[in-house]
């Protein structure tokens, strides 16, 4: 038996780009909207925007129910935890259904909002996890096939008490985070999730029997334009030729007045 995690709030929804296969899809939105997704490498690929708050979401596009481990940097988005996908705190979702994870949960009734930030400066540098930053996976398992069991209506979303286990958020939002990943003067360079600001989020316990092994696993790795560019993800922005300016150069400015130019 597994522990899960049901949403506060599921939406019917199917999004027009996402990273999607065997029926079970994952995106990244920021405002409300998805990132433009790139395929390179053999790998799927966004940009992450400094300082932009995100969230994520999983849709179950099959008629059964599902539970999906989510992991940001290597941290589950339940209790942050770095554990194998099969043992891990999951979301659950119903048939056809959308959940939108905006951060790790640090409680029944809240969770602290992801955002983009320095390796310095995330939540996995200030717990000393910095072996995965710059990555979302989720693994969708299929529930074992049983006997139909009774299932509340989406509306009938209760908190449970006591605390999901998380580590506690950073003593303010403000406060620079170094850990190992601070030691480098490059740590800023390359874009990492920090845990934000507060945000109400209740959910509740279940607990599902569920399949070994996922169906499926989404895997996006974000990083920031410039990192893009030098992985050959996104072209190397135009600019003109310092050479083709210098050869077309001349001692003195033409005569304004002088008809024959």
């Amino acid at each position: 038996m597994i522990v899960a995690m049901v949403a506060a709030v599921g939406l019917t929804a199917t999004p027009a780009a996402a990273w999607q296969g065997a029926g079970y899809s994952m995106e990244v939105l920021v405002n409300g909207r998805p990132l433009t997704e790139y395929s390179a490498r053999a790998a799927t690929y966004i940009e992450a925007l400094r300082d932009a708050e995100y969230a994520v979401r999983l849709t179950n596009h099959t008629s059964a129910r599902v539970a999906v481990a989510l992991a940001v940097d290597g941290l589950n988005s339940i209790d942050a935890k770095t554990t194998a996908a099969r043992t891990a705190s999951k979301w659950v979702l119903g048939p056809h259904e959308s959940i939108v994870v905006e951060g790790w949960q640090v409680s029944s009734e809240s969770a602290r909002r992801f955002y983009f930030t320095s390796e310095a400066d995330s939540y996995g540098a200030w717990l000393g996890k910095t072996d995965n930053l710059g990555v979302i996976e989720a693994a969708f398992f299929r529930e074992r096939v049983r006997r139909p069991v009774a299932w509340p209506p989406k509306c009938q979303r209760e908190g449970a008490g006591g605390r999901s286990g998380a580590p506690a958020a950073p003593r303010s939002l403000g406060e620079s985070v170094r850990g190992e990943a601070g030691k480098s003067a490059e740590a800023d360079d390359y874009a990492a999730t920090g845990i934000g600001r507060k945000v109400d989020n209740p959910v509740r316990r279940v607990r599902l029997d569920l399949e070994d092994h996922p169906v499926t696993t989404a895997r996006i790795r974000y990083e920031y334009r410039e990192q893009l560019v030098r992985l050959g993800v996104l072209p190397w922005p135009w600019a003109p030729d310092p050479l083709a300016r210098r050869e077309g150069a001349q001692g003195f400015a033409p005569d304004p007045y002088d008809g024959s130019r």
